[in-house]
């Protein structure tokens, strides 16, 4: 089920999320000082590909570093995502084949809002006990 949604979801919304994501990468790491947010923008590129099965969690090294750039990031281009995304899932919701797509795009806010000290891992690995480094 999980990969029939990936698929949906791929064809309908990710890659076009995606590919506006890493644009935005791209521009950011034209600058050396935005090279971390570029990063992060090719991060949650990744995860708008694929969604399902894959979740956000906080990296156990993440510093102050990361929370300096999140506040940044917040203030310059987090908020707008967020809002971007919470319109998306409004109006994906409206028809009962697109409440799954709502709710990937709810699950998308998270890490636009906060993308730094973060790392995409899989549910099953994270269930399992399989991926250590989770603060």
């Amino acid at each position: 089920m999980r990969t029939a949604l990936n698929v949906i979801w791929l064809l309908l919304c990710g890659i076009w999320l995606a590919i506006g994501y890493v644009l935005a990468g791209v521009i950011c790491c034209l600058l050396v000082v935005t090279i971390p947010f570029g990063l992060a923008a090719f991060r949650i590129a990744d995860f708008t590909l694929w969604p399902f099965g894959r979740r956000l969690v906080r990296r156990a090294d993440a510093g102050v570093p990361s929370v300096i750039g999140n506040v940044v990031w917040i203030v310059v281009a987090g908020w707008w995502l967020a809002l971007g995304h919470i319109a998306t899932a409004i109006a994906l919701a409206i028809t009962i084949i697109g409440i799954p797509l709502a709710l990937a795009n709810l699950k998308l806010i998270p890490v636009s809002l906060v993308p730094l000290g973060r790392v995409i891992v899989d549910s099953d690995d994270l269930a399992a006990g399989r991926y250590p480094a989770v603060g």
